[in-house]
């Protein structure tokens, strides 16, 4: 017990020893990531788009076999999520899209704004757009829908394709998190700080003390020097 005692008051010796730099690395840290955060990356903002494809059923059949028909309808679609996010990314789709809003870039570049995702156990897929521009992402992800209903209609042959919600504009961006990259840049600051302290106190082999010499040397203190300066002080 008195051996980990001892241990604790070393490391706390060792980080008093050193309190500037423990304090200074997480701050620095912190301000630079702040500054990054605000007036270096620009803001990425997201909006999104949701639809239901589906076929519909006649209205001459009976009610349980309507039931029934719903439901082998409702697992069909549910199976096809897959295949209309893929056809929802396809090349056509996205090339549609910049024609339709004659945007200045490419298909692939397209591509990595976009985001398509079948909601679990539903037949609804969700079109997501990542933009600098808000306004822009709303119109990708609405061109999005559109083109995407006329191909799976005109590919899977599908009764049906309702948009349920239209993407709007979202003034509020996605990322930087500003809060969550300074917060972030503290704490690893902090970590380095912690880490560069200890690692200066290992490298640090000179003689400081008489317990330096005991412990280093192994040898006895029959006396000790006083800093006469130090007194004066």
């Amino acid at each position: 017990m008195e051996e980990q005692e001892l241990d604790l008051l070393q490391l706390w010796e060792v980080i008093k020893k050193r309190w500037k730099i423990i304090v200074v690395f997480p701050i620095i840290a912190a301000l630079l990531s702040g500054i990054i955060s605000f007036f270096v990356l620009d803001p990425v903002y997201q909006t999104s788009t949701t639809l239901i494809v589906g076929k519909k059923v006649s209205d001459d059949i009976s009610n349980q076999a309507s039931q029934l028909l719903d439901y082998n309808v409702l697992m069909a679609n549910k199976q096809l999520a897959k295949t209309y996010g893929a056809i929802a990314k396809s090349r056509t789709v996205e090339e549609n899209v910049i024609k339709s809003l004659k945007l200045e870039m490419t298909a692939e570049q397209l591509d990595k704004k976009i985001t398509v995702d079948s909601v679990m156990d539903t037949e609804i897929i969700g079109i997501s757009v990542v933009d600098k521009d808000p306004n822009l992402a709303a119109d990708i992800a609405n061109a999005m829908a559109k083109q995407f209903t006329d191909s799976v209609i005109d590919i899977k042959k599908v009764d049906s394709v309702s948009i349920i919600d239209k993407a709007v504009p979202i003034d509020i961006p996605i990322k930087p998190n500003k809060s969550l990259n300074i917060l972030i840049a503290f704490v690893v600051g902090l970590m380095a700080a912690v880490g560069l302290v200890f690692l200066i106190e290992f490298l640090d082999n000179t003689i400081k003390n008489e317990k330096d010499v005991e412990e280093i040397l192994g040898l006895p203190v029959l006396g000790t020097i006083p800093d006469f300066y130090a007194e004066k002080k």
